[in-house]
Protein backbone atom coordinates (compact mmCIF):
# COMPACT_ATOMS: atom_id res chain seq x y z
CA UNK A 1 0.00 0.00 0.00
CA UNK A 2 1.38 3.38 -0.98
CA UNK A 3 1.40 6.51 1.44
CA UNK A 4 -1.36 8.87 1.01
CA UNK A 5 -0.24 12.48 -0.89
CA UNK A 6 -1.34 15.84 0.62
CA UNK A 7 -2.49 18.98 -0.97
CA UNK A 8 -3.61 22.49 -0.39
CA UNK A 9 -6.51 23.51 -3.39
CA UNK A 10 -7.44 27.15 -3.32
CA UNK A 11 -11.52 28.19 -3.98
CA UNK A 12 -12.78 31.50 -3.72
CA UNK A 13 -16.21 31.03 -1.28
CA UNK A 14 -18.23 33.13 -3.81
CA UNK A 15 -17.32 30.95 -6.50
CA UNK A 16 -17.38 27.13 -4.83
CA UNK A 17 -17.11 27.44 -1.14
CA UNK A 18 -16.70 23.95 1.32
CA UNK A 19 -20.47 23.98 2.05
CA UNK A 20 -21.04 23.75 -1.59
CA UNK A 21 -19.08 20.53 -1.77
CA UNK A 22 -20.71 19.48 1.70
CA UNK A 23 -23.54 19.99 -0.27
CA UNK A 24 -22.49 18.35 -3.66
CA UNK A 25 -20.50 15.68 -1.90
CA UNK A 26 -18.51 15.64 -5.10
CA UNK A 27 -17.43 17.91 -7.86
CA UNK A 28 -14.88 18.34 -10.16
CA UNK A 29 -12.01 20.45 -9.62
CA UNK A 30 -11.54 22.69 -12.83
CA UNK A 31 -10.89 25.56 -14.64
CA UNK A 32 -7.02 25.12 -13.66
CA UNK A 33 -5.26 27.04 -16.53
CA UNK A 34 -1.66 27.71 -14.67
CA UNK A 35 0.60 24.94 -16.00
CA UNK A 36 2.57 24.34 -12.28
CA UNK A 37 -0.56 23.90 -11.05
CA UNK A 38 -2.00 21.76 -13.12
CA UNK A 39 1.13 19.67 -13.22
CA UNK A 40 0.92 19.08 -9.31
CA UNK A 41 -2.73 17.96 -10.14
CA UNK A 42 -1.34 15.73 -12.45
CA UNK A 43 0.71 14.11 -9.38
CA UNK A 44 -2.22 13.12 -7.58
CA UNK A 45 -3.22 10.15 -6.64
CA UNK A 46 -6.60 8.70 -6.05
CA UNK A 47 -7.23 8.21 -2.22
CA UNK A 48 -4.29 11.49 -1.67
CA UNK A 49 -6.39 14.37 1.49
CA UNK A 50 -6.52 17.86 0.17
CA UNK A 51 -6.94 20.65 2.12
CA UNK A 52 -10.15 23.02 1.47
CA UNK A 53 -8.51 26.80 1.24
CA UNK A 54 -10.43 29.36 0.97
CA UNK A 55 -8.58 32.39 -1.27
CA UNK A 56 -9.66 36.23 -1.97
CA UNK A 57 -12.06 36.61 1.09
CA UNK A 58 -11.46 38.05 4.90
CA UNK A 59 -9.57 35.61 6.26
CA UNK A 60 -8.43 33.77 3.64
CA UNK A 61 -8.25 30.26 5.76
CA UNK A 62 -8.37 26.10 5.26
CA UNK A 63 -11.51 25.74 6.04
CA UNK A 64 -12.18 21.49 5.20
CA UNK A 65 -10.81 18.35 4.16
CA UNK A 66 -11.78 16.42 0.92
CA UNK A 67 -10.23 13.10 -0.92
CA UNK A 68 -9.56 12.61 -4.65
CA UNK A 69 -11.78 10.17 -6.00
CA UNK A 70 -10.57 10.12 -9.66
CA UNK A 71 -8.05 11.77 -11.80
CA UNK A 72 -6.80 12.10 -15.41
CA UNK A 73 -10.59 13.55 -16.36
CA UNK A 74 -10.55 16.11 -19.17
CA UNK A 75 -11.88 19.20 -17.84
CA UNK A 76 -14.76 20.05 -20.19
CA UNK A 77 -14.71 23.58 -19.09
CA UNK A 78 -11.71 24.37 -21.63
CA UNK A 79 -14.20 23.30 -24.52
CA UNK A 80 -17.43 25.21 -23.89
CA UNK A 81 -16.91 28.38 -25.22
CA UNK A 82 -19.96 29.96 -22.45
CA UNK A 83 -17.29 29.13 -19.71
CA UNK A 84 -15.08 31.35 -18.59
CA UNK A 85 -12.65 29.04 -18.65
CA UNK A 86 -12.41 28.13 -22.64
CA UNK A 87 -9.41 27.82 -23.70
CA UNK A 88 -9.68 28.01 -27.53
CA UNK A 89 -5.96 26.83 -28.04
CA UNK A 90 -7.28 23.65 -26.71
CA UNK A 91 -7.82 20.55 -28.60
CA UNK A 92 -10.31 18.14 -28.20
CA UNK A 93 -7.49 15.25 -29.86
CA UNK A 94 -5.08 16.61 -27.26
CA UNK A 95 -6.38 18.47 -24.54
CA UNK A 96 -4.49 21.32 -22.40
CA UNK A 97 -6.16 20.71 -19.38
CA UNK A 98 -7.62 18.16 -17.51
CA UNK A 99 -9.48 17.52 -13.57
CA UNK A 100 -10.25 15.67 -10.80
CA UNK A 101 -13.12 14.55 -8.92
CA UNK A 102 -13.24 15.16 -5.61
CA UNK A 103 -14.99 14.43 -2.35
CA UNK A 104 -16.09 16.15 0.45
CA UNK A 105 -14.57 14.71 3.75
CA UNK A 106 -14.83 17.43 6.60
CA UNK A 107 -15.74 20.83 7.43
CA UNK A 108 -13.39 21.97 10.26
CA UNK A 109 -15.61 23.58 13.19
CA UNK A 110 -12.38 26.24 13.33
CA UNK A 111 -10.10 27.16 10.26
CA UNK A 112 -6.55 27.74 10.21
CA UNK A 113 -6.05 31.68 8.61
CA UNK A 114 -2.73 32.58 6.65
CA UNK A 115 -1.71 34.60 9.41
CA UNK A 116 -1.70 31.85 11.79
CA UNK A 117 -0.10 29.80 9.26
CA UNK A 118 2.75 32.62 8.66
CA UNK A 119 3.37 32.19 12.37
CA UNK A 120 3.61 28.53 12.17
CA UNK A 121 5.49 28.12 9.24
CA UNK A 122 8.26 29.01 6.80
CA UNK A 123 8.15 29.32 3.02
CA UNK A 124 10.12 26.25 2.67
CA UNK A 125 7.97 24.16 5.24
CA UNK A 126 4.50 25.31 3.42
CA UNK A 127 4.40 27.10 -0.25
CA UNK A 128 1.28 28.92 0.67
CA UNK A 129 3.24 30.82 2.70
CA UNK A 130 5.31 32.35 0.52
CA UNK A 131 5.00 35.98 -0.34
CA UNK A 132 3.72 36.31 -4.35
CA UNK A 133 2.65 32.52 -4.03
CA UNK A 134 -0.81 32.86 -6.17
CA UNK A 135 -0.69 28.85 -7.18
CA UNK A 136 -4.25 27.47 -6.62
CA UNK A 137 -2.92 24.35 -5.73
CA UNK A 138 0.15 22.72 -3.80
CA UNK A 139 1.88 19.64 -1.87
CA UNK A 140 2.01 20.02 1.61
CA UNK A 141 4.60 17.34 2.93
CA UNK A 142 2.99 14.95 5.26
CA UNK A 143 4.63 15.97 8.80
CA UNK A 144 3.35 19.73 7.77
CA UNK A 145 -0.24 18.46 6.57
CA UNK A 146 -0.16 16.27 10.38
CA UNK A 147 0.69 19.47 12.65
CA UNK A 148 -1.98 21.48 10.29
CA UNK A 149 -4.43 18.85 11.33
CA UNK A 150 -3.38 18.57 14.73
CA UNK A 151 -3.91 22.35 14.98
CA UNK A 152 -7.20 21.78 13.05
CA UNK A 153 -8.66 19.01 15.64
CA UNK A 154 -10.38 21.27 18.07
CA UNK A 155 -13.46 19.91 15.99
CA UNK A 156 -14.84 18.45 12.69
CA UNK A 157 -18.24 18.62 11.73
Amino acid sequence: MTDINWWLMKSEPDAYSIDDLKKDDLTLWDGIRNYQARNFMRNMTIGDKVFFYHSNCKPPSIVGLMEVKRKDIIDPTQFDKSSKYFDPKSDALKPRWDCVEVKFISKFKNELSLSDLRLMFNEEELLLVKKGNRLSIIPIKAKIAKQLLLKLDTGIN
